[in-house]
């Protein structure tokens, strides 16, 4: 098959890419390389042989070109939940990144009835609900998070959000991009004839990740203990309790596949499978800021502790936790790659790499 992705040179499209050309796929990629660090992924992706394409899926001119593939990967967007409020984009880049894009690649998949994947986000869901969710501490077994308080009426198991959790507004400029994106997915590939799939997914994070405060908390935090940088619990009594799952890209891998031979959502079709999935490492690959840190003094042989401050940012939440029953029923599919192997592949990769925090924020 040959797959066309979006994003190819940034840590989750890298790795995709990689795991697709192992299982004897044909890729070609399109990355406007503007994230700090991502041009270092051109030449081991070129070494592979992926083609790279230096263009910007903003422009519709840029797609024109590019030969038919079968299938499109989308794994671009500006993806901090921040964007268009941190001084550092503006919202109208925002949107043309996030939602003019894949606007630019369903119409490049109406042309060559190609499939299209959109990889969206756990942050399409309501924030009111999320920062309103009761919620207590657990301090057993040598946890320090919170954890919600199931006696609710929430749409929360205690596996976490379900995909019928609300996504009303207000859920961030970046997340309504996402909703948006995932919206209009579904309904070019209805119109037009092809196959959408959409998964959702939580925190993603590995080795090699570009992580800044806003995007890859996991790899940033891990860099910063190696490289000795200051951090800081921001929010929700400044104690770093807040907690997010965590999935490596890696293991996506096997559901693509299954998703790429899937005919059950083309219309016609007498079996439907569900359009819009999650995908994360769940409640069993969760952990707080300050668990985290406990990890990385641990790790690093150090007995830091970040600086505090309580004052709550906008669109930050205290807990998100995605629940992938639904992906586990209907495709077979679960995480595979367990937190504390993330954890430590990114620490030994930070260890040999101590110049990467500058390479991911320049």
């Amino acid at each position: 098959m040959k797959i066309l992705i979006t994003g190819i040179c940034g840590f989750v499209g890298s790795t995709l890419a990689k795991g697709l050309i192992e299982s004897g796929h044909q890729v070609m990629g399109i990355d406007n390389l503007i994230r700090p660090g991502s041009h270092l992924n051109v030449a081991p992706l070129k070494q592979m042989g992926a083609e790279v394409i230096h263009g910007d899926i903003r422009i519709a001119t840029d797609l024109e070109t590019l030969p038919k593939v079968d299938w499109v990967l989308d794994c671009a967007a500006n993806a901090s939940v921040l964007a268009g409020v941190d001084g550092k984009t503006s919202s109208r880049q925002l949107v043309e990144h996030n939602l003019q894009g894949t606007i630019n690649l369903l119409e490049y998949c109406r042309k060559h009835q190609a499939g299209f994947t959109l990889l969206s986000t756990s942050r399409v869901y309501s924030i009111p609900p999320l920062v309103n969710l009761p919620l207590k501490v657990d301090s057993q077994n040598g946890k320090n998070r919170f954890t919600p308080d199931l006696n609710n009426k929430q749409q929360i198991t205690k596996n976490g959000l379900k995909e019928t959790f609300s996504t009303q507004a207000p859920v961030s400029l970046y997340g309504a991009t996402k909703l948006a994106s995932e919206q209009l997915a579904l309904e070019y590939g209805y119109t037009y004839d092809f196959p959408v799939w959409i998964n959702r997914c939580g925190v993603m994070a590995g080795a090699g990740q570009f992580g800044h405060p806003a995007q890859g908390i996991f790899a940033y935090w891990i860099h910063s203990f190696a490289e000795g940088k200051p951090l800081k619990y921001i929010g929700f009594d400044g104690k770093g309790r807040q907690v997010r799952d965590c999935l490596h890209p890696k293991d996506l891998l096997p559901l693509i596949e299954k998703q790429f031979a899937s005919k059950y959502n083309e219309p016609g079709s007498k079996h439907q499978e569900p359009s819009i999935i999650n995908c994360a490492g769940g409640a069993s690959n969760s952990m707080s800021l300050a668990e985290l840190t406990d990890w990385c003094n641990d790790r690093f042989k150090t007995n830091f502790e970040p600086q505090h401050d309580p004052q709550d940012r906008p669109f930050d939440i205290p807990w998100m936790i995605l629940d992938s029953t639904l992906a586990k029923e209907v495709w077979d599919w679960a995480p595979v790659t367990s937190l504390t192997e993330v954890c430590q592949n990114i620490a030994d990769f930070a260890e040999e790499n101590l110049d990467w925090l500058r390479l991911s924020q320049a």
